[in-house]
């Protein structure tokens, strides 16, 4: 049975998600190729990962759970590139269980993230997406992000290359 979204609460994720929390990043490596990650991580490997977006900042991790069924996803803004020029970028993501597809999670942890960005020094958001994808391409428009390219069969995974189109979104 789909989760009741009233149920659901978003916040900053905690140490304490961290096996969840790697438990839906490796469904995505062993399943999909929405992310470019081969190999599955342990959670004290994804560690660095949880610590490198804390509770404030343009950093961000919000988590989607569920009292009675626990993570439910979550959303990141992550740095966009390493160069202290690109401060005011940030690179966004969502991943969701799979029981938690296509139930309005990922729209509430946008909702969350883009408000807690509000207050922050970020002039962009961007967001990579393996295509095909549909579903990412409609929430992505849905939040306003507009299409500025593609790279062609930039990744390999799975014995085939995929393309990667990049999406943009004004933030102030």
């Amino acid at each position: 049975m789909p989760p009741k979204r009233v149920d659901v609460q978003v916040r900053a994720g905690v140490e304490a998600d961290l096996a969840a929390l790697t438990d839906i990043y490796n469904h995505y490596v062993r399943e999909t190729a929405i992310t470019f990650d081969t190999a599955e991580f342990t959670p004290g490997q994804r560690r660095p990962w949880l610590h490198s977006h804390p509770q404030d900042g343009p950093h961000r991790l919000l988590v989607a759970r569920d009292a009675a069924r626990g993570v439910l996803g979550y959303a990141t803004s992550s740095p966009f590139r390493p160069k202290p020029a690109y401060s005011t970028s940030v690179e966004v993501s969502v991943y969701l269980a799979p029981e938690a597809a296509a139930r309005g999670i990922g729209t509430m942890l946008y909702k969350a993230l883009f408000a807690a960005l509000e207050s922050e020094d970020v002039h962009r958001a961007y967001a990579g997406i393996a295509q095909p994808n549909e579903p990412s391409n409609r929430l992505h428009a849905r939040f306003g992000f507009r299409h500025v390219g593609t790279y062609e069969q930039v990744g390999r995974k799975f014995g085939r290359y995929w393309d990667v189109a990049w999406f943009e979104k004004p933030l102030d």
